[in-house]
């Protein structure tokens, strides 16, 4: 498991993202945690850099990449 980030969302607790596997993990507030699969680099950079990161999970990460929940 990565590092994991704790970020300022109303929907999001932590973000963290393996290089070697290419795995975005987000750890809801809701206690759902989700590994998104196969997720380049700098959509990761970009979601760290969104100023609404749900928005941006949303519209970028959702629906595109295949995930296993934890």
């Amino acid at each position: 498991m990565p590092e994991m980030i704790f970020i300022d969302s109303s929907n999001i607790e932590a973000i963290g993202y393996d290089v070697d596997t290419q795995e975005l993990h987000i750890q809801f507030l809701s206690g759902g945690y989700y590994i998104y699969n196969n997720v380049p680099r700098a959509i990761y950079d970009d979601l760290m850099n969104a100023s609404s990161k749900g928005s941006f999970l949303n519209r970028e990460v959702k629906g595109i990449y295949q995930f296993t929940k934890q």
